[in-house]
Order: structure tokens, then sequence, then C-alpha cells
């Protein structure tokens, strides 16, 4: 990943283009995706519902879309939303307040890799988002996750994938390497956020091999779900 300054790491560069695609990251998210990332929350939501937790923590909570949703769908449960990016936060903050769940929802700066603000074992369930392929040490993030759930808890990830069918890959290649930098550039003003993206997501791990990580980190009853002909997965486990 070199989309900005190559002296800093990939935190650092994350941390830096998700400042600068904030304002215009929710219409541009809905919009590439053709509203289905609305539709693959909504499954990750049922996942957590089915898990009765009520102590629930969202890293990469971004604009705040997903720990929105789970203290509407689940109550009365209180969400912890931790991001890189204080850009993101301070839109997510916005929408928080406008939602009325101040008291239900804490947004703190923070990173995966090393969650020092969390007790352990003091989660019922974790989510992750479209945000695992950004963490810089992948492994070390799964382990912190893991250390933080409670014996028993739910951890539920939802992620961008390389589709598997030939045909559908072809079309998708087309689409996220010639089409969606261009959108980008347009809404966001960084193009280059844009072509990150679709690199980020080529290089991210398989389904399976992710799958083995999980397991690698000690989560058990790690389940794969295919989503719209594999352009996503979402990954259920449990500590």
């Amino acid at each position: 990943m070199k989309p900005y300054n190559q002296e800093q790491t990939k935190k650092e560069q994350v941390e830096e283009m998700f400042d600068n695609i904030a304002p215009s990251y929710d219409r541009l998210n809905h919009i590439i995706s053709f509203n289905l990332d609305r539709i693959w929350r909504r499954r990750v939501m049922g996942i957590v519902r089915r898990a009765k937790a009520t102590k629930i923590m969202d890293i990469a909570t971004g604009t705040g879309d997903l720990a929105i949703a789970l203290a509407k769908s689940i109550e009365p449960a209180h969400i912890l939303g931790i991001d890189l990016s204080e850009e993101m936060l301070t839109v997510a903050r916005r929408k928080v307040q406008r939602a009325g769940l101040e008291s239900r929802i804490t947004l703190e700066k923070g990173d995966a890799e090393n969650l020092a603000i969390v007790e352990s074992g003091s989660i019922d369930a974790a989510t992750v988002a479209f945000g695992v392929r950004n963490f810089e040490n992948l492994e070390q993030g799964l382990r912190e996750i893991h250390r933080t759930l409670r014996e028993g808890g739910t951890f539920v990830v939802l992620e961008l994938s390389v589709p598997k069918n030939r045909l559908i890959r072809w079309f998708y290649a087309q689409y996220s390497h010639r089409i969606l930098p261009g959108i980008g550039a347009m809404i966001s003003k960084d193009k280059q956020a844009y072509v990150y993206l679709p690199e980020s997501i080529d290089e991210f791990p398989a389904p399976e091999r992710f799958a083995e990580m999980l397991r690698s980190a000690g989560f058990k009853g790690v389940k794969r779900h295919k989503q719209s002909f594999g352009v996503a997965h979402i990954y259920e486990a449990v500590k």
C-alpha cells in the first residue's frame, strides 16, 4: 500500500486516507456498492442479535453506521466504537447525536492491534465491517480482539473479497480497478484512496486463509458466508 507518504507506516497512511475521505465516505460507500453494504450490515446485525450480546465493540467503526444500527436493533446493548481516524469519528459523533444514542454508544480513537482501553474478557460481541484488511498486523489485531471477548463471545467480520467465478471476477476487476477510482475522485476528491481500495482487497487473504487465521488466533466454530457472488464475505466465530 503506497497511497500517500511512502515513509509512513500502513497504519499512518490508513489514518490519513480516512481523515481525507470522511465527509464523503457514507455517500460513496452506498454508491460504489449499489447499496449492497446496507444488506450485508443487516446480516451482521442478525448474527450479533442472535448472540444476545449487551456489550458490543465495533472495530474500525468509521462513521458509525454499524454501531448505530446495532444500538437501534439490540436494546439495551451498549456499543463501543473504535477507529483510527478522528475525522471519521467526528462524522460518527454527529450521527450518534442526531439519533439520540449518546448514552448507548461510546466512540473512541484507538488501534485494533492495541486495545488497552478494553479489559480482557469484557466484551460479549465484536464486529469489524470493511476494516480488517486495513490492519497493519492482521494476526495481532485478531489476537487482541480475541483477548477482549468473554468466553463464548461472538466475533463477526464483514469484508470485501475477490469473487472466485472467472466471469464475475472479470467484471469485478473492470469495475474496481477502472471505474471505481474515477467515481471516488469525482465525489471525494481523493482518487488515490479509491485506488487503494481494490488493491487492499486483492492483497487480503482469501476467505479460506482468513478463516484459518481466525482459528490460529484462538477462535472456534468459524463460519464463512459468501455474499453477492463472493464480492464480500461474512465470517462468524466464537471465543
